[in-house]
């Protein structure tokens, strides 16, 4: 099994785990800074219509449906879609990220959002090319990432695959899957080659002691 296939299949038999560590608030970087950063980023935006690749449980999706945003939740995951459809109303589809870059979508929207969910090396350059495709004009694609500097801890920064992990998540998880890092100079090369580019960086802190805990791009057409 290769490394992007691996990836699905781990969070299909992780869903549970994950689920219970997002909706009992036992993440705590999400709890103090990443959760709300995402937020705050798409409603800066004022969307009326929201796509959220890899969704996950939902939590977005239900947060940004309950202002009245127009939103749709696609995961390659079809457990955690089903935990998403379980926990209430809102729109969702099992949809891989491979079929999304190959297939595309019929639909465009005002924001796109992409977070904690890109972890994959050519899965992800395919998608990026249709991001554009599903964007009204004048919206935006915003990602949260890990931070480089919190993932290399003062080493030299260098693309790659890495061995996933669930430290800080809790009990409960299996195998973690792998992901492919990027520094920001290729985050930003991959954004510009789809034919957007980067508007707004942040970077979520811990507010006791500063630690960047996530990097937030936001790309619009060049």
């Amino acid at each position: 099994m290769d490394e992007e296939t691996r990836i699905r299949a781990l969070w299909d038999a992780n869903a549970a785990a994950w689920t219970h560590a997002v909706r009992s608030g036992g993440i705590r970087s999400r709890r103090v800074a990443t959760d709300g950063a995402i937020l705050d980023a798409v409603l800066a935006r004022h969307p009326r219509t929201t796509l959220d690749i890899g969704c996950g449980e939902g939590w977005l999706v239900r947060a940004l449906a309950a202002l009245d945003i127009d939103v749709l939740g696609v995961d390659g995951a079809r457990a955690l879609i089903e935990q998403a459809q379980a926990a209430g109303p809102g729109r969702y589809r099992v949809r891989t990220q491979e079929a999304l870059g190959e297939h595309g979508l019929d639909a465009r929207f005002d924001v796109v959002t992409c977070n904690f969910a890109l972890f994959g090396k050519t899965v992800v350059e395919r998608l990026f090319e249709r991001v554009p495709e599903w964007l009204h004009p004048g919206g935006a694609l915003i990602i949260q990432t890990l931070h480089p500097d919190s993932v290399c801890d003062g080493a030299e920064a260098r693309d790659g695959w890495r061995s996933g992990s669930w430290q800080g998540c809790g009990d409960g998880f299996g195998d973690a899957p792998p992901w492919y890092f990027r520094t920001l100079a290729s985050w930003t090369a991959l954004i510009e080659a789809s034919g957007l580019r980067v508007v707004e960086r942040r970077t979520p802190r811990d507010p006791e002691g500063g630690r960047a805990l996530s990097l937030l791009l936001v790309a619009e057409a060049a």
